[in-house]
C-alpha cells in the first residue's frame, strides 16, 4: 500500500492557512478506493473553527437507508466550505477591482461610437452579474458554515427533516431537502 503524500500547508494572501485536501490513490475502505485525507493543520483549523463538531456530528440527521454522519465526513465538508470561502473572498476582491475599473473608465474614450458604448455596457453588465453571483455563493457558503457551527447542518430549513448525506456531499451549501426544493420551485414557477 502506498503511503500518504502530504502537501505543505500554504498560506493565503491574508496569512491564514489555505485548506487543502490530499488525495490518495489507495487507503480507502476497500483496496484501491480513492480516499481524501485532511492534513493535521487543516484538522486543527477545523477544530478551532468548529469546536463542537465532534459532538454535533452525532446529531446531524440522515435519510432512511443512509449511514450516520462520521466526524471525517463532516470535517471534509467543513474543510471544503472553508476553502471555498477563502477562494471566493479572493476572487470577489479581484472582481470588485475590475468592476470598479470598468465603471471608472466607462466615460473615457472620446470618439467612441455607439457600438463601443454598447460593448462597454455589455462588459459592465457581465462583470456585475459575475460579482453578484460570487456574492450569492459566498453568502450560501457562510450560511452553511454557520449551520455547521450551530449544529443544524443537514436539517432542511423548511421541513426540519434530513436533507440527505448524498445531497450535501454533492452540494454542501444545500439548505433544503430534495422534496422541499422541488416544492419551492413549483410554487415559484
Amino acid at each position: 500500500m502506498m503511503g500518504a503524500r502530504h502537501i505543505g500547508v500554504p498560506r493565503c494572501a491574508s496569512g491564514r492557512i489555505c485548506l487543502r485536501f490530499v488525495h490518495l490513490t489507495t487507503g480507502g475502505d476497500r483496496e484501491g478506493e480513492p480516499m481524501t485525507k485532511i492534513s493535521t493543520a487543516t484538522r486543527a483549523a477545523i477544530k478551532q473553527e468548529f469546536p463542537n463538531l465532534t459532538r454535533d456530528v452525532k446529531k446531524f440527521p440522515v435519510r432512511a437507508g443512509e449511514e450516520p454522519w462520521t466526524l471525517r465526513e463532516a470535517e471534509e465538508l467543513a474543510a471544503l466550505l472553508l476553502e471555498d470561502k477563502e477562494r471566493l473572498e479572493r476572487e470577489l476582491q479581484v472582481a470588485d477591482r475590475e468592476l470598479s475599473d470598468l465603471l471608472r473608465n466607462s466615460g473615457d474614450g472620446a470618439g467612441d461610437d455607439q457600438a463601443d458604448y454598447g460593448s462597454s455596457a455589455l462588459e459592465r453588465e457581465q462583470e456585475l452579474t459575475l460579482v453578484n453571483n460570487m456574492r450569492d455563493l459566498l453568502d450560501q457558503t457562510n450560511h452553511a458554515l454557520d449551520r455547521i457551527r450551530k449544529g443544524t447542518y443537514a436539517t432542511c430549513e423548511l421541513t426540519d427533516l434530513p436533507i440527505g448525506k448524498a445531497r450535501l456531499q454533492a452540494f454542501p451549501r444545500a439548505t433544503l431537502s430534495v422534496e422541499a426544493k422541488a416544492r419551492e420551485e413549483r410554487r415559484g414557477a
